[in-house]
């Protein structure tokens, strides 16, 4: 039997740390500062997207002081597939967004496709105005070009990268700074 431990150690072993934990610690600092001066006045229901959204979501939530309701909300384009396809609720908003200003948080602005496609359906659901915050952006010029994230905490290179709730096989989304693998 495998260890799974071993592998989970392989992965670091095959990374670099790119940025660490408290340059991801002072962009969530400033990202709630921004946050709170924009949204506070707004009573916005505040959904975070699972899974990738479950750690920078806790964090950058524990510093915002000011109230909202939290909630969550699962969906995908991919279903098991390497390329994504139409939007699939896995769990629809927990909190209903009718008539209400929603601030989206994810994990990562990659390719925007399913975070565009889920603001498009918040906005069909009702929402009065959807604001989206990412802790990290990828930077390449493959995103939608109407497209934007209100809230970005910290550029990442086009590697693939993890921490900070971003996985590498499963494993790692509990790292408090990123790693990318190390590049052939």
């Amino acid at each position: 039997m495998s260890n799974p431990d071993n592998k989970a150690q392989q992965i670091l072993a095959n990374s670099e740390e790119i940025l660490s934990a408290k340059a991801v610690e002072n962009a969530l600092d400033e990202m709630a500062v921004v946050i709170k001066n924009d949204l506070s006045d707004l009573d916005p229901v505040v959904l975070v997207v699972m899974n990738g959204a479950l750690i920078p979501g806790g964090l950058l939530l524990s510093r915002l002081n000011f109230p909202f309701r939290i909630g969550y909300l699962h969906a995908t384009r991919y279903r098991g597939e390497t390329t994504g396809g139409d939007l699939h609720w896995v769990a629809q908003p927990s909190i209903p967004v009718d008539g209400k200003p929603v601030l989206l948080v994810d994990d990562i602005f990659d390719e925007g496709t399913t975070l565009e496609a889920i603001t498009k359906a918040l906005v069909d659901m009702g929402a009065t105005k959807v604001y989206t915050a990412t802790l990290f952006n990828k930077v390449h010029d493959r995103k939608p070009k109407d497209f934007r994230v209100d809230y970005i905490g910290l550029d990442v290179p086009d590697r693939y990268v993890f921490g900070c709730g971003m996985d590498c096989n499963e494993y790692w989304r509990n790292l408090g700074s990123i790693w990318a693998l190390k590049e052939a």
